[in-house]
């Protein structure tokens, strides 16, 4: 039963890890990481500040999703440069992508 219940822990965060992975892959075949790092400011913000910036807003991902589809146009939040809008990006890819970002600590 113990090695059952270590190996059930031990396939999860390795799916999790993984996961992560594969997100941060996403990212970066997405050209997301020319202009942003994980825990430092590029051209755009660390996805750990955006992460923080968006801990307890219940409507940040969609709104995260439309503006990494999209880009920001005039709504500037984090500086001088907008985000570009990412056209070729799937909606399902762009969630994938924000939910990863959100989940950075």
């Amino acid at each position: 039963m113990n090695f059952l219940y270590s190996f059930t822990v031990s396939a999860i965060l390795c799916l999790v890890s993984v996961s992560a992975s594969a997100n941060l892959a996403l990212a970066t075949s997405n050209n997301c990481m020319g202009c942003h790092a994980v825990d430092q400011k590029r051209v755009g913000p660390a996805f750990k500040d955006i992460a923080a910036k968006y801990a307890k807003n219940k409507k940040a991902s969609p709104m995260l999703v439309e503006r990494v589809m999209k880009g920001s146009g005039s709504k500037m939040n984090w500086g001088t440069m907008p985000m570009p809008a990412n056209p070729r990006l799937s909606k399902a890819d762009a969630e994938l992508i924000v939910k990863w970002v959100l989940s950075q600590k």
